[in-house]
Order: structure tokens, then C-alpha cells, then sequence
């Protein structure tokens, strides 16, 4: 199962995704915008893990963006349960060598567009920390609205800063697919 993103395409993990993985994924400029549990360094033993993790899961909800050659970052959803079982959070990350060229944001329409489509799903969230203005802009450029400043909700590398919650729900997905947002 592949979806198409612009130029790109999104594709579950698979073996032989790991050396790209770890070209990408090793970088500190990724690690300090995701969660503790992405590890630093990103090692070949993580990759495989990561992979392996990964394999059979259907329908699949993490994917790996990618070029014609291999995996240049990585796009998925978390589905949340108990009372939150409509909803799911979004999350990214892409190789530095390939920012600044709209992919994220072409990745992150195509994961939207799927996501409501084979799930029942009516709310997508994602979390950014203050410092990362280019994730924010590529949530807005795809529909999702900032709902909060969630006030020194994240520690990372030392740090305890703000994070953002942006959302979309799936009104709000349609109106972007015909045009109602830019």
C-alpha cells in the first residue's frame, strides 16, 4: 500500500528501510523536536527495532516518507482510546537534507486525506514545542487550527518550554479539500 504525497509517497516500513533510517533519524536537529522516547544517538540496532515493529501491522498507521531511492523521514498516527477512541495524534519528522521543500506538508494532507478516510475518526491532533515554528506552519498550511498554548507542558534536553495543540476535525478536513483553506 503506497499514498501519494506530491512527488513522494508514503509506504510502510519495510526491510532495508533501516540505513536510511538511521542517515536521517541519528541527527540531534530531529530528536529535539520528538518525544524522549525517539532515541539519541539513532543507532542501526534502533532501526531494526523500529522496523521490525512495525511489520504486519494492518492497517498500518505509521509509514515512512519516501523519494524513488528510500526513506527520507517518517509520518504516523497514534489512535487514542477509551473516550478519546475518535481521535488520534498525529506525528513527524523528516531528514534535514530534504526540509524547506514543502514535503512535510504534502505528507501530512496525504496522512489526513487516509487517516479520515480508514478510520473513524473525527479529530486529528498534533503537538509542537514553541521553538519549532516550521512544524506549526506546515500543521496550518494542511487545515489544522492552534486550539492551545499548553504553558510548560514538555521538558526536553533540559529545557521546560510551551507546546502547541493544533487540531483538525474532519469538517473542518473537508472544507480544506475544496478549498476552504490554503
Amino acid at each position: 500500500m503506497e499514498i501519494p504525497a506530491g512527488d513522494w509517497v508514503l509506504r510502510p516500513w519495510r526491510e532495508g528501510d533501516e540505513p536510511a533510517l538511521v542517515k536521517y533519524a541519528n541527527n540531534r536537529n530531529i530528536w529535539i523536536n520528538l518525544k524522549d522516547l525517539f532515541p539519541h544517538p539513532y543507532t542501526m540496532e534502533d532501526a531494526e527495532a523500529w522496523v521490525q515493529s512495525q511489520k504486519d501491522r494492518d492497517p498500518p498507521t505509521n509509514f515512512a516518507i519516501a523519494n524513488a531511492d528510500e526513506a527520507i523521514g517518517a509520518i504516523g498516527l497514534r489512535l487514542l482510546g477509551d473516550v478519546h477512541r475518535r481521535s488520534a495524534e498525529v506525528g513527524y519528522w523528516l531528514g534535514e537534507p530534504f526540509w524547506g521543500q514543502g514535503i512535510t506538508t504534502h505528507a501530512l494532507r496525504a496522512l489526513t486525506e487516509h487517516a479520515f478516510a480508514t478510520f473513524d475518526l473525527v479529530r486529528l491532533e498534533a503537538f509542537v514545542k514553541e521553538w519549532n515554528p516550521a512544524s506549526a506552519r506546515v500543521l496550518e498550511k494542511c487545515g489544522f487550527t492552534l486550539e492551545a498554548r499548553l504553558r510548560k507542558r514538555v521538558t526536553k534536553d533540559g529545557h521546560t518550554v510551551d507546546q502547541l495543540l493544533y487540531a483538525l476535525v474532519r469538517e473542518q478536513a473537508r472544507s480544506a479539500a475544496s478549498g476552504g483553506v490554503r
